[in-house]
C-alpha cells in the first residue's frame, strides 16, 4: 500500500494498515500492524509495527522513519509465507517475524486475514507515551491511500486456500537474501526506537522465548 500520513500537527493520531484475520481482535485472531504515529510538525516520525498470533501482540517494535511521511507516498509492504513475516518500507525490511512453531511458539499460517485501515485518535500513547494530546482545531484529519497490491496473493474461498492445488508463487517460499539483510541491520541499528526482545523492565519475569531464539 502507497500511504502519505495526516499533514501538519498530527500529534496524537494513528494511521493504521494491518492485516488482519477478524475486524475486532478477538482471543485467537491473528495480526501484523503498521501504525504511523502522528507528531509535531518538525519532529520526527514513528512507525510502529506489532504481530499478534492467537489473539496474543505484545511484540511491539518501532523506528523512525528516514524520510518526511507526509509530503509524499511511500510504499508500505508485508510480506507473509509460511516461514517469515517481513515488514518493508519502500523495499527496505525493517523488521522480520520467524515462524518458530518447532520450539512451541505460535505463527499466523492457520486463519485468512483480510486487509484494514484506520485513522483514530490515540493520544493517551502514541505521541511522546501520551505528553501531547490530539490538537482538536486541526481537524478534519486526513491520511491518503492508494495502489493496494495483492501480488500473487492466495484467495482463501470455499474454505480452502487458491494455492493449495496450484504451483506456489515465488514469494510462498522467499527469505532475505544477504542484501536485504544487511538493509535490516542498517534500519535496526539507526534507526530503531524500540524493540520488546530488549524490554527488560517490561519482562522482569524474563524476556518471551522468541527474544531468546537465535534469529
Amino acid at each position: 500500500m502507497q500511504l502519505k500520513l495526516v499533514p501538519g500537527n498530527s500529534a496524537g493520531t494513528v494511521t493504521t494498515y494491518y492485516l488482519s484475520s477478524s475486524r475486532d481482535r478477538g482471543s485467537t485472531s491473528d495480526c501484523m500492524r503498521f501504525e504511523l504515529l502522528g507528531n509535531l510538525i518538525g519532529d520526527p516520525y514513528i512507525v510502529h509495527t506489532n504481530v499478534y498470533t492467537q489473539g496474543k501482540g505484545d511484540k511491539e517494535q518501532q523506528f523512525y522513519l528516514w524520510f518526511d511521511p507526509t509530503q509524499d507516498f511511500h510504499t508500505y509492504s508485508i510480506l507473509w509465507n509460511p516461514q517469515i513475516i517481513i515488514f518493508y518500507v519502500d523495499g527496505t525490511p525493517i523488521r522480520v517475524f520467524k515462524n518458530m512453531k518447532s520450539s512451541g511458539l505460535p505463527y499466523p499460517n492457520n486463519q485468512p486475514m483480510r486487509v484494514y485501515a484506520s485513522l483514530w485518535n490515540a493520544d493517551d500513547w502514541a505521541t511522546r507515551g501520551g505528553l501531547v494530546k490530539t490538537d482538536w482545531s486541526k481537524a478534519p484529519f486526513i491520511a491518503s491511500l492508494r495502489n493496494f497490491k495483492a501480488n500473487d496473493a492466495c484467495v482463501w474461498e470455499f474454505g480452502k486456500s487458491s494455492c493449495a492445488n496450484s504451483t506456489m508463487p515465488k514469494w510462498f517460499s522467499q527469505q532475505l537474501d544477504l542484501t536485504s539483510q544487511a538493509r535490516l541491520q542498517w534500519v535496526q541499528k539507526n534507526y530503531m526506537v524500540y524493540n520488546y526482545c530488549n524490554d527488560i523492565k517490561r519482562f522482569p519475569q524474563g524476556l518471551p522465548l522468541e527474544c531468546t531464539l537465535s534469529f
